[in-house]
């Protein structure tokens, strides 16, 4: 794993439970990327946040969530919106109970606990981010 001095453009979240994992439903919006797509939680870097805190801020902002990075594991790729940089995928694993508490924010149309294969196979989740899963 990169030690997260490179430069980043986001982190996004693998966090599954029972062969699911956290999925939203991206805004039917034509100005941003992959307009009512099947995404994973997390987004751009704020400021001079680490790799980490950027996802667990995104977590936090999108779901109500909070968890402690020690439970969770980081690889980087190619960022797919800016190739000069690269962007994040942390994996770890929600407790039912927090599924229980997620508080849907104001981004994205609805939230699921998807089925992994129904994710990977969907032909509308954002497609790099089922590339990234894959190589896991």
């Amino acid at each position: 794993m990169d030690d997260g001095t490179a430069a980043f453009h986001g982190a996004k979240l693998y966090l599954t439970r029972d062969g699911r994992l956290l999925t939203c439903l991206r805004d039917d919006l034509g100005h941003i990327p992959f307009p009512a797509y099947w995404d994973l939680p997390g987004g751009g870097r704020e400021g001079g946040e680490a790799p980490v805190e950027c996802a667990l801020r995104e977590l936090q902002e999108e779901f109500g969530l909070r968890l402690s990075a020690d439970r969770l594991r980081g690889v980087c790729f190619p960022s797919h919106e800016r190739p000069d940089m690269i962007s994040w995928l942390f994996s770890g694993e929600l407790r039912r109970d927090e599924i229980a508490a997620i508080r849907f924010g104001d981004e994205g149309q609805e939230w699921r606990m998807m089925a992994l294969a129904e994710f990977m196979a969907h032909p509308r989740a954002v497609p790099h981010f089922k590339r990234w899963i894959a190589s896991l």
